[in-house]
């Protein structure tokens, strides 16, 4: 069945995430998630007060990222971090896990990282980087069991300042990985109606993007 622009705004993290970033740029992202309906923005900590603000009332939920976009702050850092921005107004977090303990199979470690987010965030939904680029197949499914072991809500592939952004391969082996456990996001490179479309029918319930205006009108244009 086709997907409706609702729905497909209904998938969209409206994406704000480079460091030249202005409050210009977050005006104009929030006005533009408001037209459109997308389901949330996501932003640096900094912007999340006036995130908050733009979108009062408005039905656009703010998302805010922890510990990105490398994961290498301590857990309590992030913990910390994420009652910041949560108390700032965010309502999601994107958090990035700590890759080199995954890869050296510290799997205990990278729980309890996570965990801290988890539990910082106090029932808001905590969505797990994994920065797919970086990692084995192997890698790849032992951070979705981990991340839903310690609570998260989703798994996502990427930070967008990576090496590589996502693919429909790790968006498949993501979804087999958490199951119906958790949702999974995909995030970095996806430029295209036809790369979202693709991106959702092969397991992606979220969709990081930063062209969501240019694919939303392009759905309006096919219809």
């Amino acid at each position: 069945m086709p997907i409706t622009k609702a729905e497909l705004a209904q998938m969209i993290d409206h994406t704000l995430l480079k460091p030249q970033s202005t409050r210009g740029h977050l005006k104009k992202l929030c006005s533009e998630a408001i037209q459109y309906s997308f389901k949330a923005v996501c932003v640096n900590p900094v912007h999340v007060p006036d995130a908050a603000s733009f979108l009062k009332d408005t039905g656009v939920i703010v998302c805010s990222v922890i510990g990105f976009p490398f994961g290498t702050h301590p857990a309590k850092i992030k913990a910390a971090e994420t009652k910041e921005v949560i108390r700032l107004g965010a309502q999601e977090v994107d958090m990035v896990i700590r890759i080199g303990a995954l890869k050296e199979g510290r799997d205990p470690e990278v729980v309890e990282d996570i965990r801290a987010v988890v539990e910082a965030a106090a029932g808001c939904p905590v969505k797990v980087i994994l920065e797919t680029c970086y990692l084995t197949e192997e890698e790849k499914i032992r951070g979705c069991k981990l991340a839903v072991e310690a609570g998260a809500s989703f798994v996502k592939t990427s930070t967008g300042f990576g090496s590589a952004g996502a693919t429909l391969e790790d968006i498949k082996l993501m979804r087999k990985g958490v199951g119906n456990k958790a949702g999974v996001k995909a995030a970095g490179g996806i430029r295209t109606l036809e790369d979202a479309l693709k991106m959702i029918e092969a397991g992606a319930s979220r969709l990081g993007l930063s062209g969501s205006v240019a694919i939303i009108q392009e759905l309006e244009k096919t219809g």
